[in-house]
This record gives structure tokens, sequence and C-alpha cells, in this order.
């Protein structure tokens, strides 16, 4: 996926990558983000009841630290259900960078994406990591990007900028997932970065709510992995704060374009995926219940195989609605797909739906609306669809 911006960073970060050869060969596979100067970090992670080492001890420094200075992320090992060596290992990869940085190893979160049980390669990272702090600075976002892939087959990042009261600031960010992604998280991993000064607290609030609307409003497959974090750190080295409701807005707004951007962006490099879905559901008795409905349609593989399919197949939407929990009237549901509705208050619209569908789902992005008639709320998933492609992938994953 080519890229129409010239990269910006926010002011005092900087990027290194090394190939360490944990799984990959021939491309980086270990990344790090540095700050020059003490960050406010925000996290959100996997509600996964087993939870990767990385994710544990990323929780419990920034439990420990006020402020944080850099993230060091491998791919390869997830280093997730390896008990107290894997704990120990991830502790010691800190210990490590941290001496090569000069700081207290509580001031670095760390993340790792691949096969779930491997431990980590503790000889490569010692042998790495003086190489990838002396090369702090010479990678661009896209280098770092690219060093967190696992199955993904494009590297995946976002930028935005905004004009506050007291200046501009920069938000830049990346991430990795092309399977295993499904709400509360996903097998995600995302980083963002600003130089906006901002106090910790409204900073968790902000990153919270921008996940909540993106990272957490997509899926693939269904599934929820071991690892799955955004960080999200803001340095302060631009100097502007934001100074009113306005500027918290605008705030918002910069932070859900960048982790919209992302969320797409994997949903668009599903593993094996063709199409993009968007599911969107009005009219539910309130949100809970618009994003039950939105989700079991978008994780239903019977109306992911129609979509890939390009069968205008509107029974599948039907039932998957009908399975879902949410309340609402059948005599009162209206669909709609790809713009044109399909199905209206308890019955089929007449019509060709071979011949009005057969070139709206030849495109890569297709929306499906659906009205329960119930009350005011509403949600919108995004959703892949599901191929030959996948199975294959999944099948010899870990060869």
């Amino acid at each position: 996926m080519e890229k129409n911006y010239s990269e910006k960073l926010p002011q005092g970060f900087s990027l290194a990558t090394v190939g360490a050869g944990f799984k990959y060969q021939n491309r980086p596979d270990l990344a790090l983000t540095f700050s020059s100067t003490p960050a406010a970090c925000a996290g959100v992670f996997t509600t996964n009841i087993f939870q990767a080492a990385p994710v544990l001890i990323a929780r419990d420094n920034l439990k420990k630290s006020s402020t944080v200075r850099a993230i060091l992320v491998n791919a390869g090992q997830a280093n997730a259900c390896t008990g107290d060596k894997g704990i120990a290992n991830c502790l010691k990869t800190l210990e490590i960078a941290a001496d090569k940085l000069q700081i207290d190893y509580r001031e670095i979160l760390p993340a790792s994406t691949g096969v779930i049980g491997d431990h980590l390669k503790m000889h490569l990272f010692e042998k790495n990591i003086s190489l990838l702090v002396e090369n702090l600075g010479r990678s661009k976002g896209e280098d770092a990007a690219r060093a967190i892939m696992t199955t993904d087959t494009f590297p995946k990042t976002a930028q935005t900028e905004v004009e506050l009261e007291k200046g501009k600031v920069r938000f830049w960010g990346m991430a990795k997932g092309a399977g295993m992604i499904c709400p509360n998280m996903s097998t995600m991993l995302g980083f963002i970065l600003t130089d906006l000064k901002v106090n910790r607290l409204c900073w968790q609030e902000l990153i919270a709510q921008a996940v909540d609307q993106s990272f957490n409003a997509l899926t693939i497959d269904g599934d929820t992995s071991t690892n799955d974090c955004v960080l999200a750190m803001a340095n302060g080295e631009s100097g502007v704060e934001s100074s009113g409701q306005k500027d918290i807005q605008m705030l918002e707004g910069a932070l859900n374009k960048i982790c919209s951007d992302l969320s797409y962006q994997i949903v668009k490099d599903a593993e094996g995926g063709t199409k993009v879905l968007q599911v969107c559901v009005q009219g539910a008795a309130d949100k809970a219940q618009a994003k039950l409905a939105a989700s079991t349609v978008g994780n239903s593989p019977l109306v992911k195989t129609a979509m890939y399919g390009q069968d205008p197949n509107w029974g599948r939407i039907i039932a998957a609605l009908g399975r879902s929990g949410a309340e609402f009237d059948p005599n009162k549901v209206k669909v709609s797909l790809a713009g044109v509705e399909i199905f209206s208050f308890g019955h089929p619209v007449d019509m060709d739906r071979d011949t009005v569908f057969a070139s709206l789902l030849k495109d890569s992005d297709i929306k499906i609306e659906i009205d329960l008639g119930k009350g005011s709320g509403s949600f919108r998933l995004l959703a892949s669809d599901f191929t030959e492609e996948y199975i294959k992938i999944n099948a010899h994953y870990r060869t």
C-alpha cells in the first residue's frame, strides 16, 4: 500500500530497527522507539485471560513509572504462555536495552508478536540490542512498521497534525495485524506518538476512547489473542498543551483519525482477504445492542464467504441478526447491501438480485446497513471476508 505523504515524526522521537533473525530472514524484526525526553504514556491491553509476558510487564511498568522513554518490540516469538522463564527473559531484554540507553528499565515498555508458546531467543537479543541502539534515528516509520509485521503484507503507518490554540502538534502511529483479529482487542499491536504536552490521566482517557471507536470496532476472524496492546507516548516536545474544550475536540478528532486509519489498514490486509465490510447498525435499543448485532454479522463465516463470492445472500445477514441476542422486532428490520435496500419489514425487496448486485459486490469496500427499528443505538464495525487463502495461511502458520 503506497503512502502519499512525507513522513513527519513528532518532535523528540527517533526510531531504530535491526534484523535479529528471530524467525524471519532478510528483514528487520526488532524495533525501538525512543523519546529524547520523558513522555506520558497510555496503554490499552488485551482482555484475553492468558496475557503474554510483555503485556504483564508493560502494565506493571506503567504502574511503577510516571513517564516512559522507549518501546521495544520484537516479531517472531510472542513470549506468551511461557511462565516464569518468559517473564525473566522479557525483563532481561529491558535491562539490556536500558543499560545501553542509560535509562531505568521501567521506562521501557515491551511488546512481542509471533507464535504463542515460543520463548524469546535471548542470544539474538543480546547480540543485536547494541546495534539497535546505535541505529536510533536511522530508521523511518515504515521501517519500524515493517519490523513488527508477521503475516502482514504491508507496513501500516498513519500521521496527522492539528493546530491548537497555542500551536501545532503532530501525531504519528504504526500498527501490525492481519489475522487473529477481533474486538477486545485483537492480535494487533498499535503505537502512537505525539509531541503534545498532556497529563497522563487525560492522555489515557483520550487513547481509551479512540481505541474503543477503532481497534475495538474491527474483526477479521473472531479471535482475540494474548499480546494485543496499544501504547501511546506524548513527550510534550512541541511545548503545546490543550487549553479548552475546542482543543480537546480537535485532539479527539486527530486520535480517531490515526486509529481509524490504522484499523482500516489492518482489515484491508486481512489474511487472504479481498474485501473490507463496513457493518453499520442503527435503530438498536442502545449502543451495546447495536454492537452485538454488528459483531454477529461481521463475524459470521456465512456472511463473510458470501461477500467473498459476491453473492447477495441477504438470508445469511438476517440469520446472523436473529441469533445475535440483540432485541428487536423482526418485522421492523431493514437491510441494505452496497447501498441498495434488499430486505424490509419482514420480507425481501422485489428485484432481480443477481443482476442488481452483479457489479456492486465486485468492489473491495462493501457497506452492510441494518436498521433494527428499536431505538437510537448505533455501532459501526469493520470486518473482512473469508477466502481459501485464509485457511492456507493459518493451517501452515508455524511452518
